[in-house]
């Protein structure tokens, strides 16, 4: 099978995943904070879609996410079915990611190199103006 049908199929469900998850009153799902699909993987087959879900909360509101979803994936995969005109409708299986979380982190440790490289820039700016005014 092409890889652009499967890539499309990606996609499509990713889109719908995203504002299907909105509609599921689960509160483990609604009061997960932000749920967002990192990724979603179907086989060549479209028997299986693994959907990879993070959390800004973090790892464990993505796993009792992931829960919730579980529950809910019979529902999910009939409006999916509804939705998205695929011949075989894949079925679901979530997986908690922690992408979210990790590229915060990532940020805020860059963030920090930041604000020391511009500290040290100051002071070295501030150090160079007493040098050149002692050689005068």
């Amino acid at each position: 099978m092409p890889s652009y049908k499967v890539d499309r199929a990606e996609s499509d469900i990713r889109r719908e995943m995203t504002e299907l998850f909105r509609s599921v009153k689960d509160p483990r799902v609604s009061g997960s904070g932000m749920l967002s699909v990192v990724r979603v993987e179907v086989s060549g087959d479209f028997g299986l879609a693994k959907i990879y879900v993070s959390a800004m909360d973090g790892p464990d509101a993505a796993k009792s996410a992931v829960a919730g979803l579980k529950s809910a994936s019979a529902y999910l995969r009939g409006e999916l079915a509804r939705r998205l005109s695929l011949r075989k409708m894949p079925e679901l299986r979530f997986i908690a990611d922690n992408s979210i979380g990790h590229s915060a982190h990532i940020a805020r440790v860059l963030g920090e190199i930041s604000e020391k490289r511009e500290s040290r820039g100051a002071e070295g700016e501030a150090d160079g103006d007493a040098d050149a005014g002692a050689d005068r």
